[in-house]
């Protein structure tokens, strides 16, 4: 009899939270096994599948929040050789009707992963696009701050006094960003004229600081973008901030996406039946990845203004009387379709 117990299947689920993981086992039909909350630390990992294994054979665990709170542990199950399922959060019905706590949200994440509603591989994070995403993390608050110092520093040259302002006048940023910040202010009578100074020629300092910045992690990213995915790099439209972007939405082992069409719900680019009685219809899809999503957008900007057979298509579907809107989001989706087979050099 207790060999039986032991060796039946059961699956987890956990509830993620930065200090302490919840988690939850339950049998083949979803009957609760135990309830227990451990720490988030590798030992704490450690625990939590002794724990479950004790239970009986773990056919798989279903995880909250994997790209963030739960991001060690779903390494630490990976390791092992446990079979992993991304849970979403319970929606606000579900929680209506039952309640929300750390154990319900545990228990729902094992029946999630049981029933197959939740059925999504997690990224791996292991590897090349791993290095690439905490990279773009980086350069992408450092592109934010550079662009709202630098339009600090315009409005302060803008707003000063006649004799200040004018010896910023018609200079182009790179000029007003070298000559600001090779001020040498001198403490004079006028200490709003020196506040002035000194504050223009920080903002413009800060503006180099953080304009190396960016050059610096570019310089690190490009390489891993040609090794991780050279073939995506030859698509017409893609740079390497875009094919990073997408790099990161599809993970370090985009064969989770089991084909295009899923590639292309993620990114937000599928429309969405919304059909009802005699009414057929789709609407916009505004959910998905909005990273992968603005990398397509700006792949068909640059095609819409410079790929001959892309204006061409485009003139072609404005006669017929579509919008530059509903235009947009079909090349969007043909995009999508093409960048899917670049996006790891095995399938290039």
């Amino acid at each position: 009899m207790t060999i039986v117990e032991k060796t039946r299947p059961v699956t987890g689920g956990v509830d993620t939270h930065a200090e302490m993981h919840v988690a939850a086992v339950v049998d083949h039909l979803g009957g609760v096994l135990g309830i227990e909350a451990f720490e988030t630390t590798e030992s704490g990992y450690q625990r939590m599948l002794r724990w479950m294994r004790a239970h009986g054979d773990i056919r798989m665990v279903g995880v909250e929040g994997t790209g963030s709170y739960g991001a060690g542990l779903a390494r630490h199950l990976s390791r092992a050789g446990i079979e992993l399922v991304e849970v979403d959060r319970p929606n606000r019905q579900s929680r209506y009707r039952v309640g929300k706590s750390d154990p319900l949200d545990a228990v729902g994440a094992a029946r999630a992963a049981l029933s197959g509603v939740a059925t999504g591989r997690p990224k791996s994070r292991d590897g090349n696009v791993e290095a690439i995403r905490v990279l773009m993390v980086v350069r992408r608050s450092a592109t934010s701050e550079r662009i709202v110092t630098l339009n600090q520093l315009r409005h302060v040259c803008f707003t000063a006094e006649p004799a200040v302002r004018r010896r910023f006048e018609g200079l182009s940023i790179a000029e007003l960003t070298r000559t600001a910040a090779a001020l040498k202010p001198r403490i004079g009578d006028d200490q709003v004229r020196h506040a002035t100074l000194i504050t223009i020629r920080t903002l413009a300092r800060r503006v180099v600081y953080l304009r190396a910045e960016v050059a610096e992690i570019t310089g690190l990213l490009k390489p891993l973008v040609e090794r991780t995915a050279p073939g995506l790099l030859a698509v017409y439209g893609v740079g390497y901030e875009v094919a990073a972007r997408l790099l990161v939405a599809a993970g370090d082992n985009p064969e989770r996406l089991r084909s295009e069409r899923a590639f292309a719900h993620m990114c937000g680019v599928a429309p969405l039946p919304a059909s009802t009685g005699k009414t057929t219809r789709h609407r916009l899809n505004r959910g998905g990845n909005r990273q992968a999503n603005n990398a397509l957008y700006r792949i068909v900007i640059t095609r819409m203004s410079s790929d001959e057979r892309t204006r061409t298509y485009v003139t072609r579907r404005r006669a017929e009387g579509k919008s530059t809107g509903e235009i947009v989001r079909v090349l969007k989706r043909y995009v999508a379709r093409e960048v899917f087979h670049h996006l790891q050099p095995a399938t290039s």
